[in-house]
């Protein structure tokens, strides 16, 4: 059995959902979940589903669907912006420092290299900047919370891994509900960034070797994980776990995840497990 997950931000239709159906060998009934969510579970080959705007379109296999750890990327991902941008234009260094961000999460440079080049442009800015970028510019992404507290109510593990900076995660990760988290750690000396970060720096490997411990801890597999990302950081993990997200993501993580989410918020994750609205959390 595999299942047609459809999921949008604005509402699926009927209409979308019947035509959907027609294109299936095999097709069961539809199962609405919520009104930004429907699953048709059928037997036959997986098809070529033409796209419609604003809506997003997954197959998932029915065995080990529901998920016993959710593994998440934070900036872009969780937070709909990249902190160390949004920290540079506190010292007047956002365009220089977003364009080092854009290329690394495209796969175009080596991440330590560049967190270190960018973290060094910041050196000297006083480290109350840091709780007035939060303050000012965190948010988190529609879905998140309930993605996460859901999660967490069904038995799951839940950990926020990220490429940034523990400042932010651990701010993140309380607002959010996840029950862990592990960030690069910024030095700070007289109420000041220094321009360094500590070591070792938590990149892509990192990211897949937080992924194998907690499944270890927990006695579980790569296939009972869910993860998710939008960046070329978070590829490792991506492929690694049982379903890979790429959440509105960069080409080099679509090409390799198993779900692409384009038009649709957080509680879509829930959506591909199967999970309804009306088990939803927050």
């Amino acid at each position: 059995m595999i299942y047609l997950v459809i999921t949008a931000v604005v509402g699926v239709s009927d209409d979308v959902v019947t035509s959907a159906a027609g294109q299936l060998t095999g097709a069961e009934a539809p199962r609405r979940l919520s009104d930004c969510a429907v699953e048709i579970g059928f037997r036959g080959a997986l098809p070529e589903i033409a796209p419609v705007a604003g809506l997003d379109f997954n197959f998932v296999p029915k065995a080990n669907r529901r998920k016993k750890l959710l593994i998440a990327d934070m900036d872009s991902t969780i937070i709909p912006v990249e902190c160390i941008d949004e920290l540079a234009d506190f010292a007047g260094l956002k365009d220089k420092v977003s364009e080092i961000t854009e290329r690394a999460m495209l796969g175009e440079l080596d991440f330590e290299s560049a967190i270190d080049e960018r973290v060094l442009l910041l050196a000297g800015l006083d480290e109350q900047a840091l709780l007035q970028c939060y303050e000012e510019r965190i948010s988190l992404n529609p879905g998140a919370r309930v993605l996460v507290q859901t999660m967490n109510g069904l038995g799951a593990m839940t950990a926020l891994v990220s490429g940034g900076f523990t400042y932010f995660t651990n701010k993140v990760a309380v607002e959010a509900g996840f029950q862990m988290n592990r960030a690069n750690i910024l030095e700070i000396e007289n109420a000041a960034l220094t321009g360094k970060v500590r070591r070792p720096i938590l990149g892509r490997e990192a990211k897949l070797e937080s992924l194998n411990a907690l499944c270890a801890e927990r006695g579980i597999m790569a296939q009972d994980v869910i993860a998710v990302g939008d960046g070329a950081n978070d590829l490792m993990m991506i492929e690694a776990a049982g379903m890979g997200v790429a959440y509105h993501a960069k080409p080099a993580l679509k090409s390799a995840a198993d779900v692409v989410l384009d038009h649709s918020d957080l509680t879509a994750l829930l959506a591909l497990q199967g999970i309804a609205e009306a088990d939803y959390l927050s």
